[in-house]
């Protein structure tokens, strides 16, 4: 599956799911806007990493707790487009890394809307969210 990621005149990076391709008006379709005279780039999804990209976002919570835990996972359906039969692979690493005994539950999306590092916010495809509940340690 083909993404692509475009450039905001601020210099903050968004990327998008493309949709469809229609050669005969050589134009694509994507899952968000793209602003007119973006600077677009061509990327390949990487099954391995988004995996652990999801991973990684359980990690950095840094979450710990002595009680029960509940995870709530939000990924974006462009991510089970193109990780397909591997979509499971995705919440088992999420849940690896959590405290153990961890419950999570959780739905598709079709984009997040979350800040660039510049406070400006904006619609991401291609994510995945997690929201932790528990008592600290």
């Amino acid at each position: 599956m083909q993404l692509a990621t475009f450039c905001f005149a601020n210099g903050a990076w968004s990327t998008r799911t493309v949709l469809s391709v229609d050669e005969a008006t050589q134009s694509m379709t994507f899952a968000g806007d793209v602003p007119v005279g973006a600077y677009v780039k061509l990327m390949r999804a990487n099954f391995d990493r988004l995996i652990m990209g999801a991973q990684g976002a359980a990690s950095a919570s840094g979450f710990d707790s002595t009680g029960p835990v509940l995870s709530i996972a939000i990924s974006c359906v462009g991510r089970r487009l193109v990780l397909g039969e591997r979509t499971e692979e995705e919440t088992e690493a999420t849940i690896d890394v959590l405290p153990p005994g961890t419950r999570q539950i959780g739905f598709y999306s079709y984009g997040e809307i979350s800040p660039h590092a510049t406070g400006r916010c904006d619609l991401h495809n291609q994510t995945m969210t997690l929201t932790l509940l528990g008592e600290a340690a």
